[in-house]
């Protein structure tokens, strides 16, 4: 008997100093276990797919709610509800006139250019539903890039919303020439070119078409293509498959959505944030969404008041914007319990949470098009992601070291690359292979060989260049530091600054241009800047570089700053030397050099003075 207590005080003693060194050691093992189960339940199901040569889509996981739920707010949107059921029978009249009086067939690519609004998704199902891949064009690209756009995924037609008629002024006629089919959501079209659909939606069946024609058999499929920004210029169009898709529509639920959530969507869906993840989030949760044209920070709280909005999407800016709005009593009145999405400062973090409640703020860090997902699932304020390692032992990936002034990775003798030490930044990529696939761009490979890496730590691995820097602490948690290469961010959308450079070398008194990003205090990402050379022979014309640039460049994308040099700084691989510039800033009292900003008042570039740096730096200055 004695024995035998001493047995059971020794294993309780044992239990409890498991606990204790577990908790210590290990503090987040039970959180981290149970949420890669979680996902790993849910990859089961995808390899199933796989085995079985069955896809169930996102679109078939619609059409079940559809069927289950036909009554329930899918969409709710301007105050009006759109139940599952309506959009399902909206979509099917959208296909059956797309069969019939378009005239697509399956496998063709169809461009689609719309803002937010509940015929978004409905045109989408509905050319997903005759078996088209549908590309989603940027509503802010211009004439150049969009007409770049449908050379890349081979469009054979486009679908215009009725209030962005306007943006293909100028392009018509090209896309014409190409016989692609343009057709307008309207009643009736003013231009005799261009088509119109709703005429023919209202008086067509609402009836399914047959399902043999959104059937598929591979996960690696393409039904998608979102154009990202990149080193190489204009924009790419990123293949995004029904793995993909499937995998970002699970992203909500992995944080613990429910079907009872009601989720907030102000980000545009031409994204894949608000379009994967969002859409195809509530989708898999069969719960509803709000959705929202354009985001407003005076609206955002009295809508989730008013639709009991319980998780929303954000990227950090807007939570920014939010932070800024003038202080009510009604702040913490409200249901919203999570957000989801990324880019969110650590200082706004902390003020949105103490301003505004307790609500769990979930970092996501991935790219469009890579192979890698990090999912910050604890919710430690600054972390994009979470690794540990079970992690590890399913997505291989790495921190290398880079050297920011000759803008490369670094090599030892061998010319591989080197890891960083714990905590030290690094360019983060991931491995290439059957599990974590790299689907690339559409229209050249060329432009997929780019993103990735060979032979980075034995010959021939390959490896995903997501171009961003990284650091990962002792307990496992992902920082983002900084971005390398010819892309930076602003405004929540990525800029390359190769295109920006490209338009901006098309004014006659520019010799050379030389695009980066820099910091501004208080705000998330960094201000587009132009290091310019002018031409012999030549003066700035600040009035001149405005007008090029609001004609051809998108608001996000045009430089802010522009600073004028006599030469231009190379790198030893005669690359422009990007980094001294960048750490530079825009500060006139520092920078010998003339610097201009952009003034919309003025509809001139005019002289940066210390006057509007102070009043910039203390966000009097709009950007």
């Amino acid at each position: 008997m004695t024995l035998s207590l001493g047995w059971l005080s020794a294993l309780v003693a044992g239990v409890f100093s498991a606990i204790v060194l577990q908790k210590l050691c290990f503090p987040y093992f039970w959180r981290d276990l149970f949420f890669l189960l979680k996902v790993m339940r849910y990859g089961v199901k995808l390899e199933l797919f796989k085995l079985t040569s069955s896809v169930h889509t996102v679109l078939d996981r619609f059409l079940q709610h559809a069927q289950r739920i036909p009554d329930k707010p899918f969409v709710i949107y301007d105050g009006n509800v759109h139940t599952y059921l309506d959009i399902d029978k909206r979509s099917n009249r959208l296909a059956n006139v797309f069969l019939e009086k378009v005239n697509l067939r399956k496998g063709d690519c169809v461009a689609l250019l719309m803002n937010n609004e509940p015929d978004f998704l409905c045109v989408w199902f509905g050319l997903a539903k005759v078996g088209c891949s549908v590309a989603f064009l940027n509503t802010n690209i211009k004439s150049k890039s969009l007409l770049h756009c449908f050379n890349c995924c081979g469009a054979k037609a486009l679908i215009v919303g009725s209030d962005l008629v306007e943006c293909l002024d100028g392009i018509l006629t090209s896309l014409l020439e190409d016989n692609i089919q343009v057709w307008a959501m309207k009643s009736k079209s003013e231009h005799r070119e261009v088509y119109s659909l709703l005429d023919k939606v209202d008086a067509a069946s609402d009836q399914p078409v047959p399902a043999a024609l959104r059937a598929t058999t591979s996960l690696k499929t393409p039904t998608l293509y979102i154009f990202t920004s990149g080193t190489t210029g204009l924009p790419k169009a990123a293949v995004i498959t029904h793995l993909q898709s499937l995998k970002a529509a699970a992203g909500f639920w992995a944080f613990g959505a429910t079907e009872d959530d009601v989720i907030y969507v102000t980000l545009p869906l031409y994204h894949s944030a608000a379009s994967l993840i969002g859409i195809g989030g509530t989708i898999e949760l069969g719960a509803t969404l709000v959705l929202k044209k354009k985001f407003s920070a005076s609206q955002f709280w009295n809508d989730c008041r008013k639709h009991d909005v319980t998780i929303f999407q954000y990227i950090g800016e807007l939570c920014r914007y939010l932070c800024n709005q003038t202080k009510t009593e009604l702040d913490k009145v409200h249901k919203v319990r999570m957000g989801v999405g990324n880019g969110l400062r650590q200082d706004v973090w902390r003020e949105f949470q103490s301003r505004f409640g307790n609500i769990k703020m979930c970092e996501v860090y991935g790219s469009t098009e890579g192979n890698l997902c990090f999912m910050n699932h604890i919710g430690k304020i600054g972390a994009v992601g979470r690794s540990n390692f079970f992690y590890r032992l399913l997505f291989k990936y790495d921190l290398v070291k880079y050297d920011m002034v000759k803008d490369e990775p670094v090599k030892d003798q061998y010319g591989f690359c080197q890891q960083v030490e714990k905590g030290e930044m690094g360019l983060l990529l991931s491995k290439v292979s059957a599990i974590n696939p790299f689907f690339g761009y559409a229209g050249s490979k060329q432009l997929t060989e780019k993103k990735l890496m060979r032979n980075v730590f034995v010959k021939g691995d390959a490896y995903f260049n997501t171009g961003d820097l990284m650091a990962e602490d002792c307990e496992g948690f992902i920082c983002f530091r900084d971005r390398v290469g010819d892309t930076f961010r602003w405004k929540g959308e990525n800029v390359a600054t190769t295109e920006v450079t490209e338009i901006l070398g098309l004014v006659d008194f520019i010799q050379e241009v030389n695009v980066y990003g820099v910091e501004v205090p208080g705000h998330e990402g960094r201000a587009g800047m132009a290091a310019i050379i002018v031409r012999p022979g030549f003066m700035f014309d600040g009035k001149k570089l405005f007008e090029h640039a609001v004609k051809d460049l998108p608001a996000y994308a045009r430089p802010l700053f522009i600073r004028l040099q006599e030469v231009m700084e190379m790198t030893t691989t005669f690359k422009q030397q990007k980094f001294q510039l960048v750490q530079s800033g825009f500060n006139p009292s520092k920078i010998p050099d003339p610097l201009y900003v952009l003034d919309y008042q003025q509809k001139s570039y005019i002289p940066l003075t210390d006057l509007i740096y102070q009043s910039i730096s203390a966000r009097e200055h709009k950007l």
